[in-house]
């Protein structure tokens, strides 16, 4: 059995990484995903940055190497669900928050995060920065 204090610490984080990731995405889609450096370096500079090294860089690296690997298909699900909001009318914030939450829910089996946790995130990301 896994200790409480042991899986507090892991829930906060991969809570920590989400808000990292989050920061990434932001940058990368401010600067119309272009970037000078490789993305895996501007995480790493919001990893040190933002979460003092504290972050799961497995987990970090994957949510987002998914994310941008699964942007258009995030994006074609986001505008169905919302057809009279063009994805680019969409605050950058919560465009990247939506796409974050639909990966780990839908295309995400290897980061192992149960429905619950992943919408819970996303709400919680939305409150924080949205």
């Amino acid at each position: 059995m896994v200790s409480p204090f042991v899986l507090s610490y892991h829930m906060a984080n991969r809570h920590l990484a989400r808000s990292v990731v989050l920061q990434t995405l932001y940058e990368w889609d401010c600067n119309d995903e272009k970037i000078s450096s490789p993305l895996s370096e501007v995480l790493r500079r919001n990893t040190d940055e933002y979460a003092h090294g504290e972050s799961d860089d497995m987990y970090t690296d994957s949510l987002l190497g998914g994310v941008v690997r699964m942007k258009d298909k995030l994006d074609e699900i986001i505008q169905k669900a919302a057809p009279d909001s063009p994805i680019k009318k969409i605050a950058v914030v919560d465009r990247n928050i939506l796409r974050m939450g639909l990966y780990e829910l839908l295309f995400g089996q290897d980061l192992k995060v149960p429905p619950k946790v992943a919408i819970n995130e996303a709400i919680e990301l939305a409150k924080s920065f949205g």
